[in-house]
């Protein structure tokens, strides 16, 4: 995959529309990198994670090091974190001792919390049940329709990437449709799921606008209302 220049994909962002931008840490690099950035781009805030496929071993001191990055003033939440069963790129255990860390350093700092949960529904929602109360919870990348009342029953957020564009993706659509406007987010999952009109292209911010006029239809909404509707929920979400 050949990386664009950051500052092309942000002037990019900005043409189409985008003027904020929250960038996620994966692992220590990634979350490194992403504070470097947004020292550099005003627009850009941080979230700080470990990504359950980046849990193996996690430890005392790996949740130093996030507690450390996510003191930085660019951090404005935690994540994106939980469980992912489908590659299961870490331990299951490992997955579970990062995923519960981070939702109690989001408590700690009074931070937003992005989950990230893949062929992992059932300990994903227990996790959250058992550790999430009382958290401002980000279900990122949503896919698990038929668990959505769960999620809105709990006032978390729900937040569409471009898959919700997919021909084959009409349950998503249909959840779209039916998130209460203040529990409303979209995102790129960048440079992952592109949404249909450059499909198989990296992702990027600016096609966010793309994914946001399919949420837009299916919500039977105009593009200028879901605008609205997003910018207020994230600006309050993550004080921008």
């Amino acid at each position: 995959m050949i990386e664009r220049p950051t500052e092309a994909i942000i002037a990019d962002a900005e043409a189409a529309g985008v003027h904020r931008i929250l960038t996620v840490g994966i692992d220590g690099a990634s979350c490194r990198a992403a504070l470097a950035i947004a020292e550099d781009f005003p627009q850009v805030a941080v979230a700080i994670g470990r990504h359950p496929n980046a849990s193996t071993g996690f430890d005392d001191a790996d949740l130093a090091e996030l507690q450390a990055l996510a003191a930085h003033e660019r951090c404005v939440a935690i994540g994106e974190t939980g469980l992912d069963y489908y590659r299961e790129g870490a331990p299951k255990p490992d997955q579970a001792r990062a995923f519960t860390a981070q939702l109690d350093l989001a408590r700690e700092l009074d931070m937003p919390v992005v989950i990230h949960t893949r062929a992992a529904e059932e300990d994903t929602m227990e996790v959250l049940g058992a550790r999430g109360e009382g958290l401002r919870v980000v279900m990122h990348c949503f896919s698990m329709p038929d668990r959505l009342d769960e999620c809105l029953e709990r006032a978390w957020w729900v937040s569409f990437a471009g898959n919700v564009t997919y021909p084959k993706a009409p349950e998503l659509r249909e959840a779209a449709a039916r998130v209460p406007a203040e529990r409303l987010l979209v995102e790129t999952d960048s440079p992952f799921l592109a949404p249909q009109p450059v499909r198989g292209k990296p992702n990027e911010p600016q096609y966010i606008v793309a994914t946001a006029q399919v949420v837009a239809e299916a919500r039977a909404v105009s593009y200028a209302q879901l605008e609205a509707d997003v910018e207020r929920n994230a600006a309050a979400l993550f004080g921008w």
